[in-house]
């Protein structure tokens, strides 16, 4: 449909209406624009008297709708200007003159143009297609049920704007009612192609548009032979086409690499009095380990923490990566200027005092200073950034040494220090934990770049309250989670922030569900609370990717069995459908008051002989993909012997070259949190007292295997 496109005809109508100062297109303008690129629309004319509008009727064939055609009356509605089914000459000419004297009264001042007359369909399911400038995300595509059904169920999902043909279908089978669009009660399916064709076209549009600011195709009347946008508002803003300055990928990964391994720290603020922030920092790095020169800066002081302070950074003998800020707010402007001329790579800014406090414009003077040199900027207000491999803690906060490969971030520091104490708690290896603060430059983009390329990150979880650049972050993150798992914990996703819906895109998009679409467009897990984002980081690189869909469970437990299969729906997974054969090759291993079938319940009172097989035999088949394991304490096999029989044959798979995720939960008495712990660390997923943690990692890991390609 877009290779028909007529970008030139667009041009033109889009140059007339900025020459009359217009912020909107008349729905004749609208339907021209769709036209060009390949959108079906209605007939339609434009009448300017009650006889023309009679001629037109007639000429596209009754009955009509007629529409109040005015730059001046954007809800046509409202105004009285929309009458549908006039079946004769008379009622047309009778609705002509009916709908201007609405128009007049609605807007005495309104310019009039006259009368659309429109061919009335009669026939097609509504649903809403239109593109809305997100501030976050920049054009955003979105679909849903149309006419009054999108304002009460609220039924629409989102895209980056273009969207692929596979995109745009995915939209379709991706609202709630997509049932109603396949035929229901003996009804013919809609022509879904027809449908991923126009959101498609319209993604082009907007791309190639923007200053497009919002595209209303609502109804769009979808019918098993097509697809046609029965109304059109189409609203411009020249600032919609604006965006957000950027750096490439070459400018971020020459910082990010000389701030994340830096042969040399300055602290600027170094203090040797104990309790000082300055005084933090400097321990931290010097007691961290790391290897690099550090050079404290503080004119009061001559050595601190053995080492040479300078009163300026400028009078350091050599090169500088990084300089650590542990000042006051006010004092940071003519610092970073210093630090600027040092040729630095990085400002750490910790102090607090800037936007957060509502102070933007000190905090616009640091970052245009930093422009200026050529300088990025981490924070301000946070508490400072780990990488491990580096034994960098660049941090006023404990210092961390349990070196791994997940890279986390925070835009909080009280969650910076849940992560921290998260990880040292359950042992969890980091590569990296960085604080972002108000993000006045480098945010989770840069870091996304970074951990791509990194060699000691295996997977990078984020926790962030808002994004400065969605749309730069969902790219980048699509090209990163195709070969690194991408976990994000949005906040914010019950805010009151997302606007009531109504019949236009724009107030379609709340905060929260734009987020969800495009993170998960983007290949992003998104966790559900902070919890689930530590567990997914700690587990989901324990598990080997899944080469196929089917899950079985096997549990000594009937009630776990059943709980264990609820948290697979709610996670995701498909339960496999055990063939006769792999059923009959279970019931070998397990009582005959067991259960074969899925889940494959052993029953309680099994010796681990049991476990063992069934276990083995859930590895060894092929067309088993993953293993969900429901532990129930008993005396006949004790905690501490199932998770090491576990480990035992898990490890004897792994080392003949069969790598299958497996996951497991243990219902018991104390001994079931040693046993899980062993098993934890023996590459096995294991939770105690619950059911639903093991399936929600294993669903993410599903989830991440799905996005980057990996089941096919």
């Amino acid at each position: 449909m877009a290779s028909g496109k007529d970008r030139a005809a667009v041009e033109k109508i889009l140059e007339a209406v900025a020459a009359e100062g217009r912020t909107s297109l008349t729905a004749p303008e609208g339907r021209q624009v769709c036209e060009a690129y390949g959108i079906p629309t209605p007939q339609e004319r434009l009448a300017t008297s009650a006889d023309e509008a009679v001629a037109q009727a007639r000429e596209i064939g009754l009955p009509v709708v007629l529409k109040i055609v005015s730059p001046d009356i954007l809800h046509k509605t409202d105004a009285g200007g929309v009458l549908v089914g006039l079946d004769t000459a008379e009622k047309v000419a009778a609705g002509y003159a009916r709908i201007i004297a609405n128009a007049k009264a609605y807007r005495a001042d309104a310019h009039i143009v006259g009368v659309q007359v429109q061919q009335m369909l009669t026939t097609g399911q509504e649903v809403i297609i239109g593109s809305v400038t997100d501030p976050t995300f920049g054009k955003v595509v979105a679909f849903g049920l149309g006419g009054v059904l999108v304002e009460v169920l609220k039924d629409v999902t989102f895209r980056l704007a273009p969207t692929s043909t596979g995109e745009a279908l995915s939209m379709i089978d991706g609202i709630a009612a997509a049932e109603v669009l396949r035929g229901v009660r003996g009804a013919e399916p809609v022509d879904r192609d027809a449908l991923a064709g126009v959101i498609h076209a319209l993604g082009e549009l907007v791309t190639d548009f923007p200053q497009l600011a919002e595209v209303d195709l609502n109804p769009v009347l979808a019918t098993p032979g097509g697809a046609t946008a029965v109304d059109v508002r189409i609203l411009i803003d020249p600032d919609a086409a604006k965006e957000p300055p950027r750096f490439s990928q070459e400018e971020i990964l020459s910082a990010m690499n000389r701030i994340m391994k830096p042969t040399s720290i300055a602290v600027i603020g170094a203090s040797a009095e104990t309790g000082k922030i300055g005084n933090s920092v400097m321990k931290n790095l010097v007691n961290g380990g790391y290897a690099g020169e550090i050079f404290p800066i503080n004119p009061k002081a001559s050595e601190i923490l053995d080492r040479k302070a300078y009163a300026s950074i400028a009078d350091v003998p050599s090169d500088v990566d990084v300089a650590v800020f542990a000042i006051p707010a006010r004092f940071v402007p003519a610092a970073l200027e210093e630090a600027g001329a040092k040729g630095v790579a990085g400002a750490i800014l910790i102090p607090s005092g800037f936007g957060e406090t509502g102070n933007i414009e000190l905090q616009n003077e640091v970052v245009a200073i930093a422009r200026k040199h050529g300088v990025r900027i981490l924070g301000p207000n946070i508490y400072g950034y780990y990488y491990t491999p580096e034994n960098l803690s660049a941090t006023f906060c404990t210092p961390y040494d349990v070196k791994g490969g997940v890279a986390l971030s925070s835009q909080s520091g009280g969650i910076g220090m849940a992560i921290l104490g998260f990880s040292r708690s359950a042992k969890m290896g980091v590569s990296s934990i960085v604080g972002v603060g108000n993000k006045a430059d480098i945010d989770e983009d840069d870091l996304l770049t970074f951990f791509e390329h990194d060699e000691n990150t295996e997977l990078i979880a984020m926790h962030l309250e808002d994004l400065k650049d969605g749309r730069s972050f969902a790219e980048t993150a699509k090209r990163v989670s195709v070969r690194k798992p991408v976990v994000v914990l949005k906040a914010g996703r019950t805010s009151q922030g997302a606007k009531a819906a109504s019949s236009h895109t724009g107030a379609l998009a709340g905060n929260d569900k734009v987020y969800d679409d495009l993170l998960r467009q983007s290949g992003v897990i998104r966790a559900p609370g902070l919890n689930d984002m530590l567990e997914y980081a700690r587990g989901i690189p324990l598990l080997p990717a899944p080469k196929g869909e089917n899950v079985v469970i096997i549990t000594g437990a009937g009630g776990s069995g059943v709980l264990l299969s609820d948290a697979c729906v709610d996670n995701g997974l498909k339960l496999m459908e055990i063939p006769s054969d792999l059923d009959a090759a279970f019931r070998k291993f397990i009582p005959p008051f067991g259960a074969a079938g899925n889940p494959v319940d052993i029953t309680g009172g099994e010796p681990p002989s049991t476990y063992r097989n069934t276990i083995a035999l859930g590895l060894e088949d092929e067309r088993i993909h993953s293993l969900i394991l429901g532990y129930w304490h008993t005396i006949v096999t004790p905690p501490m012997v199932f998770a090491k029989l576990v480990s035992e044959v898990v490890a004897e798979y792994r080392e003949r070259g069969i790598e299958k995720p497996v996951v497991a939960s243990l219902s018991g008495d104390v001994e079931v949190e040693e046993a899980s712990d062993y098993l934890y660390q023996h590459g096995v997923v294991a939770y105690p007292y619950t059911t639903e943690k093991p399936v929600a990692v294993l669903g993410a890991k599903y989830r991440w295997a799905r996005s980057a390609g990996l089941l096919g």
